[in-house]
């Protein structure tokens, strides 16, 4: 995939000749040379409301250019149907071009514009080439992603304070270093996760819900990551499933536990050192389940996150688009973040880096360890990110390190034992740990004395426990 920087250069002759040797898209309009304004703002409307393209005026509808007038008159028309929008729609100036000898006029159309543009009351966009009307729960989406306030920093019906975990407050206001002193009503208001209320009291934003929340999906129900293992390439009725709910750095955790509990693993000797070696990097995988939980639109309903593992790849779809001027062309380069709230708090919390250079992470660890590089798509909805197994054999990689993975909990803890400090050590850097893998760290305890310590991180929230009986294993809470 090529992510070569968009430019907002003028287009030149050779450019459009092979543009118009193609056909229209949803970034790419022909318009006739006697198109009336209403005809090119019509046009020129479904593109803003979409992802932004080019409008040609002066060809057919299989690109081939006709011969008109007057360029200048054509440049007019073009400017003037752009005052027809509602809002009016400020393009740059059109370009005049000559193509086989014949002058065409182009306008660009930025993606990401800030409005939500309509002509004679219809919202209109573009997809599969054609010009339609938004649908309700399109605009209603549109809406959100470019009014200044998002559905993040909406307040959800039913939903108070009563609804947030108190602990999971406490842990953050710990994490951020909150002094005793601190208004937390109001610390929370600028994090975007609770508002004042007219009675001036305090009621939760849907951030707020979502990451504090003792029961997020009661209010939010497609708020959840749905796991699934098949054990070939394609699904099938044989698969694992789970479906993970809660606040969203517990959902984090618990999904990243499910690809390392399910991926492959082998062991090579590198030198006189045996080394084990993973399916996925656990960072890119990591990497992979934050961008979806932090930048997803949770607007949409009847559709969560999906984490498809399957025998040679690995897929996370997240529900909504790519948000504002974001495009597939310029992801390397562009940052904007659908939820900055959720996004604010996930960093603080060790997550996420708001400055989002993670996607240059993950394909520079694939890279290093001779995996394909990830693969992302847009589709209709959604947009999902897939990486690529090397097939059956894992001990032929290149030996090279991984970045190193955030530190999400505190190096240590003053009423944990060295033991359970070194089993959370453990944990940073494995994902999981079991009752083994305990024994192995610590072989001159005893069985009790090992599920006496687990248990306690389970009590004090430091772990989840996942599984029962031998099947059980602990992950970062």
């Amino acid at each position: 995939m090529n992510f070569q920087r968009r430019s907002p250069a003028s287009i030149s002759a050779d450019a459009l000749a092979e543009l118009l040797s193609g056909s229209e898209n949803d970034r790419l309009l022909f318009l006739p040379a006697k198109a009336s304004s209403a005809a090119i703002a019509e046009g020129l409307v479904s593109l803003a409301n979409a992802h932004g393209g080019l409008a040609v005026v002066g060809v057919t509808k299989n690109g081939k250019p006709q011969a008109a007038a007057a360029p200048a008159e054509m440049q007019e028309r073009v400017v003037q149907a752009g005052l027809l929008a509602d809002p009016p729609l400020l393009l740059p100036s059109p370009q005049i071009v000559e193509v086989e000898g014949i002058p065409l006029i182009v306008v660009q159309v930025p993606p990401g514009l800030p409005h939500i543009y309509s002509l004679q009351g219809r919202y209109l966009t573009r997809t599969a080439g054609q010009s339609r009307p938004l649908t309700t729960p399109e605009l209603r989406r549109l809406l959100f992603d470019r009014a200044d306030a998002g559905f993040e920093t909406t307040l959800v019906e039913g939903a108070s304070l009563d609804d947030l975990d108190r602990g999971q407050v406490r842990r953050y206001l710990e994490t951020i270093h909150a002094g005793p002193q601190e208004d937390v009503g109001q610390l929370l208001v600028g994090r975007g996760c609770v508002v004042t209320t007219a009675n001036d009291d305090y009621a939760p934003t849907a951030a707020g819900l979502l990451l504090f929340g003792a029961n997020p999906q009661r209010f939010l129900r497609s708020a959840e990551i749905i796991c699934v293992r098949y054990p070939g390439p394609e699904m099938s009725d044989e698969f694992v499933r789970q479906e993970i709910g809660g606040p969203l750095g517990d959902q984090i955790r618990q999904a990243e536990a499910f690809v390392v509990g399910n991926m492959r693993r082998d062991m090579r000797i590198a030198g006189i050192v045996r080394e084990e070696v993973n399916e996925y990097p656990v960072a890119v995988v990591r990497e992979a389940i934050v961008n979806a939980v932090a930048h997803r639109d949770y607007s949409i309903r009847g559709e969560g996150i999906r984490l498809l593992m399957f025998s040679d790849r690995l897929e996370v779809y997240s529900p909504g688009r790519l948000p504002g001027h974001v495009t597939l062309e310029n992801l390397l380069d562009e940052r904007y973040s659908r939820n900055e709230a959720i996004v604010a708090v996930l960093s603080d919390l060790g997550y996420i880096e708001r400055l989002g250079y993670g996607i240059d992470r993950m394909i520079a660890a694939m890279a290093g360890l001779g995996l394909p590089a990830p693969e992302f798509v847009e589709t209709a909805a959604g947009f999902q990110v897939t990486l690529r197994s090397t097939g059956v054999s894992l001990v032929n990689r290149p030996s090279q390190p991984l970045p190193a993975p955030p530190q999400v909990l505190p190096i240590s803890h003053s009423l944990l034992n060295e033991r359970q400090e070194a089993a959370l050590a453990f944990l940073r850097e494995q994902g999981r740990i079991t009752n083994s893998d305990y024994q192995q760290l610590v072989p001159d305890v005893s069985a009790e004395t090992i599920r006496r310590d687990l248990s306690d991180l389970v009590e004090q929230n430091l772990v989840i426990r996942i599984g029962s009986k031998r099947a059980t294993y602990y992950i970062l809470k």
